[in-house]
């Protein structure tokens, strides 16, 4: 959502780290953005003219004196873009935009932007230590532009600091949030995620096919519209959302008291979790062995705290609490039902078990149900977007 339909400039300068501009000009081109290429005569050392247009699917911006297209394209590019990004930006390129120099395409184009910027540093750790750089790029971030530090690590001169462009997808995250719009600055979101595991003994659990995939996109979502997001997760195999403070734990009774222990600061709790409903009555200390008996092997459970009645039971006035429903028949009654006997504000209900609606599917179909009794479907689409559509309902109820 934060990328489709948007014009984005990328300024690649002339560092060895221009190979990873390929890889995020596909990330963006993917999320459907149109995508420009303003790149220097030094980055065309690195990576040629024809790799930037052919993924772009646009003519590269490289001289001002041979653009046949238009005698002011730089201006038309600037103009019409919703954001820019420069990766990597070099010390001389950053020197450039700090003083105001426009003595190429790149930095001339960049000159006449209004949107957006952001500028990702990339070059050798004496270089981007010097206090002269340093001082550039607090000019920079002065005048608005958001500047993404480098990662730290060995670097293609053999220097071991920082300087080392981050990521694409780190990159393309941090660009997609400058894009999506603040409405949610100053909330604090408590959100949890992924499965809970209740062990049978040291090597055996019980547990639930969730993936954490909605929670976590859901997460992901919240801290782009400005959201303080805490994100407490059971275990799942999904990088941490960037700028998310996350709490991993296991079992319910750990999840219980993660959850409890944020909520008196949180003002919207969205419990996503798939959370065991019964946990083994004790589990083992060592592994359970097998026996040729042919008896089988009888677990004793005892009921899990109901960890979202909790909450709705605790919840303040000022706050509100959403839940989730993954049902397999039924899902209205059964939604309904939850939302009225655990004191929620609003519950997102959906059908498990299909291809498109699974625990491990990318996309979902949702329904929400508000307690004042509005119903907004959420069509089949990518959990990422789902997510938008969410805090957008939720946004609509809040006091």
């Amino acid at each position: 959502m934060e990328f489709k339909d948007k014009n984005i400039l990328l300024g690649v300068t002339g560092g060895i780290a221009a190979y990873k501009s390929v890889e995020l000009l596909r990330l963006m081109k993917k999320a459907g953005a149109n995508v420009t290429v303003a790149m220097t005569d030094a980055a065309g050392h690195f990576v040629g003219k024809t790799t930037f247009e052919v993924l772009s699917e646009n003519p590269v911006l490289s001289d001002l004196w041979t653009d046949t297209e238009s005698s002011v394209r730089h201006i038309d590019v600037a103009s019409s873009s919703d954001a820019a990004v420069v990766a990597p930006a070099t010390a001389n390129c950053i020197a450039k935009l700090a003083h105001g120099i426009a003595d190429d395409a790149l930095t001339t184009t960049m000159l006449a932007l209004t949107c957006p910027t952001m500028i990702c540093p990339s070059m050798n750790t004496d270089m981007y230590q010097n206090i002269r750089v340093q001082n550039n790029l607090d000019i920079l971030e002065q005048t608005g532009m958001h500047i993404v530090d480098p990662d730290s690590g060995v670097l293609a001169c053999k220097t071991t600091g920082a300087g080392r462009l981050p990521e694409p997808w780190f990159i393309f995250d941090r660009l997609g949030a400058l894009l999506t719009k603040k409405d949610l600055a100053g909330k604090n979101i408590l959100i949890s995620a992924g499965p809970t595991v209740e062990a049978i003994d040291p090597v055996r659990y019980i547990s639930n096919h969730s993936s954490g995939k909605m929670g976590y996109a859901i997460a992901r979502a919240a801290e782009n519209r400005g959201a303080h997001v805490t994100l407490v997760s059971g275990p799942v195999n999904i990088d941490a959302p960037v700028g998310v403070e996350v709490l991993g734990v296991e079992s319910c009774v750990q999840m219980a008291e993660a959850m409890l222990g944020c909520l008196p600061n949180a003002d919207i709790i969205i419990k996503v979790a798939a959370v065991a409903d019964y946990r083994p009555v004790n589990p083992a200390d060592k592994k359970i062995k097998k026996t040729n008996d042919n008896d089988g092997l009888t677990l004793h459970l005892s009921e899990n705290q109901d960890i979202l009645k909790t909450i709705g039971s605790r919840k303040g006035d000022h706050q509100f609490l959403v839940g989730f429903a993954a049902e397999t028949n039924d899902l209205d009654a059964y939604a309904l039902g939850k939302m009225k006997k655990k004191n929620l504000d609003m519950i997102a209900a959906n059908l498990v078990g299909g291809e498109y609606t699974g625990f491990k599917a990318d996309t979902n179909k949702v329904k929400l149900f508000s307690k004042d009794g509005t119903v907004t479907d959420i069509p089949l689409m990518k959990k990422a977007d789902v997510a938008h559509k969410l805090l957008d309902a939720v946004l609509e109820q809040l006091p």
